[in-house]
């Protein structure tokens, strides 16, 4: 009986914990920088996220960042089916209150009706780029829709740009960075939907950890995610958000 009990408490703490790891508002700093950069331009902060999904953004997340960035990038999974449109506008709101917002589509977006979805983002503001691009300061984003669905189009949304300018490629889908070569001289690229395996058994996961990846062609940072998917549960994948400075130079701090 005390073997059946122990095992009980073992049980609802590792429930516990991975649901506290769900919901941990973790936001991590990185430094970027690269010769394309204009010197003269002040560095650039990106509050980036990904993969929101069911959650409501914190209160907490928004103290956390508010200052501290410019800019807000989301990389896709804003929503899900299932989730109502009004949490998905407080959401907006609470980000927009950070910087203006610019997003690209994820799989899971398009589980809701686009339609409704496209009429709340201009009603808030937010610039969505779907396989073009937008010019932000002293950085170009190109956005690509989700590459899951084969809805990306990257020669179409690379079209005329400029590889001696910064570029920064949006991109829900990670994978797509197999289609970069150096000569597209994109600097970085900023992507989620994997939420880092969510839940890692002994070190492994049906997907690899978040991070930063220096690829031949691009130095790419996948998020883990910021909500999850199916259960609202994490282990060794713990929930994430960043703020990116991007400035002139080279390397990484």
């Amino acid at each position: 009986m005390w073997i059946i009990s122990i095992l009980l408490i073992v049980g609802v703490s590792l429930i516990v914990y991975m649901v506290k790891e769900a919901f941990a508002d973790r936001v991590r700093e990185l430094t970027f920088r690269f010769p394309s950069y204009p010197v003269d331009a002040p560095p650039m902060k990106i509050f980036f996220l990904s993969d929101i999904h069911k959650r409501r953004v914190s209160e907490n997340i928004i103290h956390a960042v508010e200052d501290k960035a410019d800019v807000v990038v989301i990389v896709g999974d804003l929503t899900e089916g299932g989730v109502p449109l009004s949490r998905v506008e407080e959401n907006l709101d609470a980000l927009s209150s950070i910087g203006p917002i610019f997003f690209v589509w994820g799989n899971n977006d398009y589980e809701v009706d686009p339609d409704r979805l496209k009429a709340l983002f201009q009603k808030k503001g937010v610039r969505e780029i779907v396989n073009d691009t937008a010019d932000y300061g002293a950085v170009t984003f190109i956005g690509v829709d989700d590459g899951t669905l084969e809805k990306a189009d990257l020669p179409h949304a690379m079209r005329g740009t400029d590889p001696d300018t910064c570029q920064i490629l949006l991109s829900h889908d990670p994978s797509l960075s197999a289609e970069l070569t150096a000569s597209d001289g994109v600097d970085l690229m900023l992507s989620g939907h994997t939420h880092g395996g969510q839940i890692r058994l002994f070190g492994w996961g049906l997907y690899p950890k978040s991070g930063v990846d220096r690829l031949q062609a691009v130095t790419r940072v996948t998020s883990a995610g910021y909500g999850t998917s199916l259960l609202p549960l994490r282990l060794g994948a713990k929930a994430e958000t960043h703020i990116i400075t991007i400035g002139h130079g080279s390397g990484k701090e």
